[in-house]
């Protein structure tokens, strides 16, 4: 098919932008277990909200968008009630599911869907991973774009230099923010500016860049060098498929941006805000605490009022039953149905639909799972980790353990049972104290 995009004249309206949003699929986010193993990664709960419903709603507050697409491998009626919801919500936004057939990588699966993407001749799209928890400052970007001329503006967020190499890392002319140089995880140092999964693309930029990616592919089918041997998988070649159009796993990360940096029309927002992704189920407690504060600030009515008991941000989802002498917060999210008995403490904590905790009981640096139950004075705790962290483990007697403590679906924690730092998949009886354990 062409790639050639109708140039819009120079008197015409204004511009067009669409968005989407990669959400992956069951075979990715194995780290979120054992969250995962009953709900897919993005309909996760986080401050009360689907971890992909913070992303739609910062789509929603660009107001020249009108079609959203959702992209991933999921079955299509994962996301069916929360694309039902959100229309009902947002009429005037078209949003659809746009499944791959197989893995396709991020640049893939954007390419895949093509045609619908350029349906009604966009000039632009915004591209998000569902997975980052951020401030997400579409509009800001927006106008980056458009003052630069761009053809990519990218998101992008300092962290510690230990940090940054885990990362995508981008190295930007300090003066005029063009992205001069950039590298998917790197081996030493380059710079701790580092790619937040956001981004925002000229369509007649971004789907020849993506072209030609597999052009080279197709013309150099070895094995392309990574550095890092966790990339090995998932970046072989491979054959046509039955309709003879080749089967990518093209990536955005390792496979476009660099090039885009060659391109010179490839800028960056550095945002000051926060940022934070998503990856281990662990890291729903910083994202839970992150969304928490962000909604404080914008003093949003769905928070708890600030009591003697109720210590800022607490999210009570209006089902919840907890008792008035229960101590809640900072950073504590209660789902629907949840029952908190007398004189319960909880703090920097996910306590999801139906779990109930009993008299007396403590939680800290926790996620108690769906219909879980925690007995009379028992204690549920992790470890508290730096803010600035941007890992959920920690290590204790020379060994790795998760800094969070998770308690998969219907598990039950005895009378005066201590769990610490651990990870305990579904329905699960403990009975006696444990301590940096995976539960199995």
């Amino acid at each position: 098919m062409s790639l050639q995009v109708p140039l819009r004249g120079k008197g015409s309206s204004t511009p067009s932008t669409k968005a989407v949003i990669l959400v992956g699929g069951p075979s990715r986010g194995t780290r979120f277990r054992p969250l995962s193993l009953d709900v897919p990664k993005p309909l996760f709960d986080v401050a009360g909200h689907p971890i992909i419903e913070h992303c739609f709603n910062a789509v929603t507050k660009v107001p020249e968008i009108n079609e959203v697409f959702i992209v991933g491998y999921y079955d299509e009626s994962v996301f069916r009630d929360f694309i039902k919801d959100a229309s009902k919500r947002f009429p005037h936004i078209s949003i659809k599911y746009l499944r791959e057939y197989q893995a396709l990588g991020t640049a893939g699966g954007l390419y895949h869907f093509r045609d619908a993407i350029l349906k009604g001749r966009p000039d632009r799209f915004f591209v998000l991973n569902a997975d980052v928890c951020c401030s997400f400052p579409l509009n800001e970007m927006l106008k980056m774009f458009e003052e630069k001329d761009a053809e990519a503006v990218i998101l992008g967020t300092r962290v510690s230099n230990e940090a940054a190499t885990n990362f995508g890392c981008i190295v930007s002319d300090p003066e005029s923010k063009r992205v001069l140089h950039y590298v998917e995880k790197p081996e030493s140092h380059i710079s701790n500016l580092i790619n937040c999964g956001v981004y925002l693309f000229s369509t007649e930029c971004i789907f020849p860049s993506i072209k030609e990616a597999i052009k080279r592919r197709t013309d150099r089918p070895r094995l392309l060098s990574y550095p890092s041997s966790e990339n090995l998988e998932s970046s072989f070649f491979r054959d046509q498929d039955e309709d003879g159009e080749k089967n990518e796993i093209i990536r955005l990360e390792q496979d476009i941006l660099s090039d885009l940096a060659d391109s010179r029309q490839f800028y960056v927002l550095e945002t000051k805000d926060f940022w934070r992704q998503i990856k281990t189920a662990g890291s729903a407690v910083p994202a839970n605490a992150l969304y928490l504060m962000k909604a404080f600030q914008s003093q949003s009515e769905e928070l708890a009022a600030p009591s003697a008991n109720i210590l800022p941000p607490v999210f009570i989802h209006p089902t919840a039953k907890v008792d008035p002498s229960a101590k809640l917060g900072p950073n504590v999210s209660i789902g629907p149905r949840a029952v908190v008995g007398a004189g319960v403490r909880i703090k920097e904590s996910i306590i999801l639909e139906d779990a109930e905790i009993k008299h007396d009981a403590c939680i800290l640096y926790s996620i108690v799972g769906w219909g879980s139950k925690v007995g009379a004075w028992a204690r549920v705790e992790g470890t508290p980790t730096p803010v600035t962290s941007h890992t959920t483990s920690i290590v204790k007697n020379g060994i790795k353990v998760q800094s969070i403590t998770i308690l998969g679906k219907e598990c039950g924690v005895g009378d005066e049972v201590r769990v610490q730092n651990c990870i305990c998949l579904p329905y699960k009886e403990l009975k006696r104290d444990v301590a940096n354990e995976v539960i199995m």
